[in-house]
């Protein structure tokens, strides 16, 4: 290879062979398996930020093992750093220190900015490659809003930025984070989402959301978003809202208005009278004094719901454009946001976030939310590619078999070999498909009885335990001798 320096030859394979190896192969499992939608340059290194130097962890490394370790649900920090020192043996990259402390603080680092950038671009090229029959009467893209509460760690920073109810005792209770998030009925993805406390309720975090609309969206909603203020500035923003009527607040009677079809009418809701406290006044002000509206009851066909019948407003006028039986379909369609939030906070576990700081917490749940919609992602590639009904793929049987595939795409030598993995990935989700049962019933409930262990009802440091007695009843009457030992 150098005839005119032999003593250099064997330097010269050596550093040719190390440049081979870090173009041919991935360095993490994931960035295997994910680099269609995350390439390597979208987390190349910037000349100026946290990560402009070299590192103990590198950008990629640190990126793709926080991703790994939100992807297996559960895994410790140490568990992740022991994954990425193998993966760095394998491939000949300098190993990360074995203590948790760097590690820590270089995932308190990534920036926000970047994360984001991610999140955009899986979202809208989920969007691009999305048929159009996936849309609602074809030309309708449809986002569900919902929100849901984790618990985060009992900290006194996450306590300052999330406190805790305030009928629970200090030490006894943990911080509380609202989520708010849109998903998109086509893609299957969450689009946008907005973070507060337990204090500030879900029609505060929508302000923030608006602008994640394009006009002619349609926004589905429960009754908690099915008010005059929502409706007025959806309106206001070129949108259309299918929610459900909060009749506790709202009374409707449709033997008012003018008559669409059978339970189906046309209506005018007057402004009301008091601005809420969470609306902007030049806000409220710009917004008319009367709003259109079409109010219609609905009968839900399907067995196994909750609701057999339902009163829904909407700003969809045209009753001939958009019929009664078409809009009970789509509000249907909306516990597809219920199935969402619950592969977020069961399969993930993203019910009970583990970082200790409120900046380190917003980087966890957004990491939460990005593997989320690259699992989506996969599911809708193997719906496009063998025509089936993406809501009959499983995510949790998705995510495992890209836990396992990735293993595999990383280890293959030819791209051939690679090739041939991710075509039978892909026919493995789409064989694989839920069940069609319309009418099985899953009530909220658990059979598996938790253990009847006493509540800390008391900071732990000045709880004493109950003298166990074979066994522990919360609700039992207690003896003089225990009620004078717990309050010792």
């Amino acid at each position: 290879m150098t005839p005119d320096f032999p003593s250099w030859s064997g330097e010269f394979d050596r550093q040719a062979e190390k440049c081979r190896r870090a173009a041919s192969t991935s360095l993490h499992q994931l960035e295997a398996l994910f680099s269609p939608w995350i390439p390597r340059v979208c987390l190349a290194t910037t000349d100026e930020g946290p990560f402009c130097r070299q590192r103990l962890w590198p950008l990629p490394l640190l990126f793709w093992t926080f991703l790994w370790q939100i992807a297996q649900a559960g895994a410790s920090c140490r568990e992740a750093i022991r994954q990425a020192k193998a993966l760095c043996l394998l491939g000949g990259k300098p190993l990360p220190p074995d203590e948790t402390s760097p590690y820590c603080q270089a995932r308190a680092k990534l920036p926000l900015s970047l994360l984001q950038r991610l999140h955009d671009r899986v979202v809208r090229e989920g969007e691009e490659v999305v048929p159009r029959r996936r849309l609602w009467l074809g030309r309708h893209r449809v986002l569900a809003v919902d929100g849901t509460c984790l618990s985060l760690p009992d900290t006194p920073e996450n306590q300052k930025r999330y406190p805790q109810q305030n009928v629970q005792k200090p030490g006894c209770g943990f911080p509380i984070l609202r989520l708010l998030a849109l998903f998109s009925l086509a893609t299957g993805m969450i689009v946008s989402w907005a973070t507060g406390s337990w204090y500030q309720n879900e029609l505060t975090l929508l302000s923030a959301l608006w602008g994640r609309f394009a006009p002619g969206d349609i926004l589905l909603a429960d009754r908690g978003f099915g008010n005059w203020t929502v409706l007025g500035q959806a309106i206001q923003r070129g949108l259309h809202v299918v929610a459900r009527v909060n009749t506790a607040k709202r009374r409707v009677d449709l033997r008012q208005g003018r008559r669409l079809g059978r339970n189906d009418r046309l209506v005018h809701w007057r402004k009301p009278t008091v601005r809420p406290h969470y609306l902007d006044p030049k806000l409220w002000a710009s917004l008319p004094p009367e709003l259109e509206r079409r109010v219609l009851r609905v009968s839900l066909a399907l067995p196994g719901y909750r609701t057999r019948s339902v009163l829904l407003v909407t700003t969809l006028v045209d009753a001939q454009r958009y019929p009664a039986e078409a809009l009970g379909r789509l509000y249907i369609q909306r516990w597809q946001m219920e199935l969402c939030l619950r592969n977020l906070k069961s399969t993930l576990q993203m019910d009970q976030l583990s970082c200790k700081a409120p900046e380190t917490v917003e980087r966890e749940l957004r990491l939460h939310l990005l593997v989320h919609n690259l699992v989506r992602r996969m599911m809708l590639e193997a719906a496009g590619r063998h025509l089936v009904d993406l809501e009959r793929i499983s995510f949790a049987g998705a995510l495992a078999v890209a836990r396992r595939f990735g293993e595999a795409m990383l280890v293959a030598r030819t791209k051939k070999e690679r090739c041939r993995l991710e075509e039978e990935m892909y026919r493995l989700l789409a064989g694989d498909e839920v069940p069609c049962r319309p009418g099985r019933r899953e009530p909220r409930a658990v059979k598996r009885r938790p253990k009847p262990y006493p509540l800390l009802n008391r900071p732990r440091h000045s709880y004493r335990e109950i003298p166990h007695r074979n066994r522990y009843r919360a609700t039992a009457p207690r003896t003089k001798r225990q009620s004078r030992n717990v309050l010792n």
